[in-house]
């Protein structure tokens, strides 16, 4: 997970490093277990060559970026012709081939030796391709397509029109990548694009048991690498298993002592609901809560009072053996900013509630009365 965020970093105008979470393509196989799931140091496409003809890798690939199809024209709105003159029919069929070999050549003429299309891909065109020495491939999703052309460089065609009324295929709209081949991964032939041009970019392939069991993990996965990123964003960390909350709430209290005013009850009760947090995971769990954070509760405060026991501080829950445990050394850690947000958050809407001091009441309505009774 960290390796696949880390390969996907780029810098930003200001001169920060980001990890957009769309750069990392995630692919759903169903078969064999979670822990068979891979990463792939490439964009990995759901998608297979239009023949088996056409190479299986292209090295140094240049790749056209089409949202057009590539088949013979055809009438718009379903309109047909229907000629009497056999000839003319032929005529018309042989000029609509040509058309789609004049376009085929345009774009390998500027350079394309990889073609991805939104679109379809006929026989024909496939032909042309095969015969050219080039991988075609259909059917591409818009977002993929969307992701390959800011990785490679590339731009996406809506059409080959230009402003003089004619067709053509501007070199400069073409991506580059170190290679493009057809590789079998997870049960099945996977289009790997390797070495992109601007950002380097990485793939999840996501195994597991059944349609249901993948679309958890692809949450679970996402919501890993939304952490992931700001951990490596903020380059922060704090314990996690409750411990932050803990170590807030004793210090509260310690400054709830100090207050002579009434002040003192309202920062009482906001320790206590931190609380919260540790009691909850105890819970869900199937755990003994209040020992549990009672325990809690008093290394934080001996960590707080006393020097020598200051490492104290990092402990939090182990959920797994119902006990408490240096989160640390455990690898139980929590990105900052999303722990910082997630209380100030909370304190926000805990103030807005308090706020509101009127409350509009709705009167029941009257239930119809019996028409037999007087």
């Amino acid at each position: 997970m960290v390796n696949a965020r880390k390969r996907v970093s780029r810098e930003n105008d200001k001169g920060k490093v980001k990890y957009p979470l769309g750069a990392i393509n995630i692919l759903k196989a169903p078969g064999k277990s979670a822990r068979d799931s891979i990463m792939v140091e490439g964009f990995a496409l759901n998608c297979t060559r239009s023949s088996d003809g056409m190479p299986r890798t292209i090295i140094k690939a240049k790749i056209a970026l089409l949202d057009f199809p590539l088949e013979r024209p055809k009438m718009p709105h379903g309109v047909t012709l229907d000629f009497t003159d056999s000839d003319q029919t032929a005529l018309l069929h042989k000029r609509e081939d040509d058309l789609l070999k004049e376009r085929l050549d345009l774009i390998i003429k500027a350079g394309a030796t990889v073609i991805l299309t939104t679109k379809g891909i006929d026989d024909l065109a496939a032909a042309y391709m095969v015969e050219a020495g080039i991988i075609g491939v259909r059917r591409v999703l818009k977002d993929d397509i969307k992701c390959i052309a800011r990785a490679t460089g590339g731009s996406v065609l809506l059409t080959l029109a230009n402003l003089e009324g004619g067709e053509s295929c501007d070199p400069a709209t073409l991506g580059e990548a170190d290679s493009v081949a057809q590789e079998p991964i997870a049960d099945q032939d996977l289009i790997l694009i390797r070495g992109t041009k601007n950002n380097a970019s990485a793939s999840l392939i996501l195994r597991g048991a059944n349609s249901m069991m993948l679309e958890e993990m692809d949450r679970s996965v996402h919501d890993a690498l939304s952490a992931t990123k700001r951990v490596l964003e903020s380059r922060q960390v704090v314990p996690g298993g409750g411990a932050v909350e803990t170590a807030l709430s004793m210090h509260l209290e310690t400054f709830a002592e100090s207050l002579g005013t009434r002040e003192m009850l309202a920062v009482v009760e906001f320790a206590s609901s931190l609380l919260v947090i540790p009691k909850i995971l105890a819970v869900n769990a199937a755990q003994d809560a209040t020992d549990l954070v009672a325990k809690l509760c008093t290394l934080h405060h001996a960590a707080q009072k006393n020097e020598d026991k200051k490492h104290y501080a990092r402990f939090g829950l182990d959920l797994y053996n119902g006990k408490v445990r240096n989160s640390v050394d455990a690898g139980i850690l929590e990105p900052t900013m999303s722990k910082i947000k997630a209380i100030r958050f909370a304190t926000e809407a805990a103030i807005t509630i308090l706020r509101i001091d009127d409350m509009i009441k709705l009167n029941p309505k009257p239930e119809p009365k019996h028409p037999h009774d007087h």
